[in-house]
């Protein structure tokens, strides 16, 4: 089962120290080795500013935050297909286990940009925890991609069963509770956020239902096909399907003091994340990434369901989950999504 993408490279610090080091007793043959690797224009060998000529980004490495799913494949293919490093940046990328957290570690300062749900950002934004902007679509819901799941011998029909059950939830008040609620609807049953949901994060939900600790869980691929795969549990309502279908669920966001402060590192960011959504319109790509971040097998990728990964922002879209967050009271007042959304720059 999925633990993450690959974690940050070690810190600079001690490299920089490193070097200056070795710049020191190999005198001049060091600095022509130096100058040469400039030369070459390597993202590995630039610093946090950007170039002199003050084309380049304004800061050529950050940190992203990502998460062990399907949603994230053109983030992986954009780092290993070497876009970002096309466009001046060097990523590094810190596994998350959810909204909250990518929220968190944003106003902090940890993250520069972050993958999470839209629920999330929006909330946090509504409630005034982060003065959120979204800079680049990641994922859309279709069938089977976001599941809930009950033990292969449970009892439980349908979402109406589990009324007054335990539910796990990579992260309450995000997009999985919401979706649950919707699609529960449909069916005359209703869920409250607190005495029905649990917190469980999505590569411990198969422990979990295995356990009993919890009733069902809201899963996301690759965790849905592998929680079937093993005969642990079934799928009882399927989120990708009616009145949920093609929902939007997630995106990359920053502060809005970052996104001020550096535009042409937000512009390459999102150059380079248009260029790998697109290539991931193909099946075999997003297929041939998953083995990379994951822990499930070239096989097993290629039995995954996949959603869709948009290369725009699209407000229009948006505002179908502000819609839905009004719904079920997680906003109390219209939100605008379009002043949040960082066009793409040139």
């Amino acid at each position: 089962m999925a633990r993450g993408a690959r974690g940050a490279q070690g810190p600079r610090g001690p490299r920089r120290s490193r070097s200056r080091a070795r710049l020191r007793g190999a005198g001049a043959l060091a600095l022509l080795l130096l100058t040469a690797t400039a030369g070459c224009g390597s993202s590995e060998g630039s610093g946090d500013s950007g170039g002199g000529d003050g084309k380049g980004p304004e800061k050529t490495r950050i940190t992203v935050g990502t998460m062990p799913v399907a949603d994230t494949a053109p983030l992986e293919m954009a780092q290993r297909k070497g876009f970002f490093k096309a466009e001046g940046l060097t990523v590094r990328t810190t596994t998350l286990s959810g909204g909250a957290e990518s929220v968190s570690r944003l106003r902090a300062g940890a993250l520069d940009i972050s993958f999470g749900n839209y629920v999330s950002y929006f909330l946090a934004h509504a409630n005034k925890a982060i003065d959120v902007r979204i800079v680049s679509d990641a994922f859309q819901s279709a069938p089977r991609t976001h599941a809930v799941l009950v033990r292969k011998d449970s009892p439980v029909k349908s979402l109406k069963d589990l009324q007054d059950k335990k539910i796990g939830v990579n992260t309450k008040r995000n997009i999985s509770a919401l979706l649950v609620k919707k699609a529960g609807k449909a069916e005359g049953a209703a869920f409250d956020d607190d005495k029905n949901f649990v917190e469980v994060d999505m590569p411990n939900m198969e422990t979990a239902l295995k356990s009993g600790s919890v009733d069902a869980v809201q899963a996301v691929e690759p965790f849905v096909s592998a929680i079937e795969r093993s005969g642990t549990g079934r799928v009882v309502a399927d989120l990708g399907k009616p009145p949920t279908a093609g929902f939007p669920i997630a995106g990359y966001a920053a502060t809005a003091s970052f996104a001020e402060d550096n535009p042409k590192t937000v512009a390459a960011f999102q150059r380079a994340m248009a260029r790998a959504q697109r290539q991931a319109a193909n099946r075999s790509a997003v297929v041939d990434t998953l083995p990379d971040y994951t822990k499930i097998t070239a096989d097993q990728a290629a039995q995954l369901n996949l959603g869709g990964y948009p290369a725009a922002l699209d407000p229009a879209r948006l505002e179908r989950v502000v819609e839905l967050m009004r719904e079920f009271g997680y906003l109390k007042r219209k939100l605008d999504v379009e002043p949040l959304l960082v066009r793409a720059g040139p």
